[in-house]
């Protein structure tokens, strides 16, 4: 099934942030520009009340993009018919830029489990998130973009390549994606995968946005490296290092820098944009001058 025809993003090719309601006050004070804001539509579900007073007025004022974390596209079942309605209503009061949503699983037999949960790339997996991504664009009438997992187990029965798997989507559903270099740093180390290998197969001509964030450094039970996806603290140098490489290939995109818990200043978290947005900007110049 082809995608609807209405455009998966139209951020600006410029950094954002996370939106949070502990720096809504200093969003509307005005306190530096960003780019962009980005929330988690599961956060805004309900109908009325403060988070929606104050997202109403940043959205009067700034590109929004809503991030999806609860539609598991990679479950057995099927899209849940409520959540998609929500979801619908959600974008058609915010009009949003962009919305993007996890290639995981979250729920199972009607159970909401809170957690962005693998599986094993197969033949029926690609034909089951294919579908779902196919109902989910269907109904909410509007492309969306596939973010790239953090993964901290393999399946030995997967058969194809996770690059692969996305490019195939990609192909089947019209979709576009969302490109995590944060996720591909934690797999790679958690995988033992050469991270630019794994950027180099990527598709990236199909990716509508990046996704920036720390990651919390431990080890398993039997003593290996082992990264999470933490969103709770700044980007790591090497993560900046592979961004540097993307956007040289491709030219500036939008940018978020997800930080979701142990929330910083907002000071802070616009440092860590304008680092995103000073890459940006070299980006820029560079491609225009080839």
């Amino acid at each position: 099934m082809n995608a609807p025809a209405r455009s998966d993003t139209a951020l600006p090719c410029a950094a954002g942030l996370s939106l949070k309601a502990e720096h809504y006050v200093n969003v509307l004070a005005g306190e530096g520009s960003v780019g962009f804001f980005e929330v988690h539509a599961e956060n805004y579900f309900h109908s009325g009340g403060p988070a929606h007073r104050h997202l109403e007025a940043i959205r009067a004022d700034h590109a929004l993009s809503i991030h999806g974390v609860a539609l598991s596209l990679g479950g057995i079942d099927s899209p849940d018919p409520r959540h998609l309605a929500q979801l619908r209503a959600l974008l058609a009061r915010y009009e949003p830029a962009s919305f993007s949503e996890h290639l995981a699983w979250t729920t199972h037999a009607g159970v909401y489990l809170n957690d962005l949960l693998p599986f094993p790339y197969t033949q029926t997996a690609l034909d089951r998130v294919c579908a779902h991504i196919d109902m989910t664009q269907a109904a909410l009438g509007r492309r969306l973009l596939l973010e790239n997992p953090a993964t901290y187990v393999r399946f030995d029965c997967s058969e194809i390549p996770e690059t692969d798997f996305l490019a195939t989507v990609v192909a089947r559903t019209g979709c576009g994606l969302l490109l995590d270099i944060n996720n591909v740093f934690v797999c790679a180390i958690n995988h033992g995968f050469d991270p630019l290998a794994y950027l180099a197969d990527f598709p990236l001509a199909q990716v509508g946005e990046i996704h920036l964030a720390g990651h919390a450094d431990s080890r398993d039970a039997a003593g290996n490296r082992l990264l999470i996806d933490a969103h709770d603290r700044a980007v790591d140098a090497q993560v900046w290092q592979l961004y540097d490489a993307v956007i040289a290939r491709t030219g500036p995109l939008p940018t978020l820098i997800e930080w979701d818990s142990e929330l910083p200043s907002y000071s802070t978290l616009r440092e860590e944009a304008a680092r995103a947005q000073s890459r940006l900007d070299s980006a820029g110049v560079s491609h225009a001058a080839e």
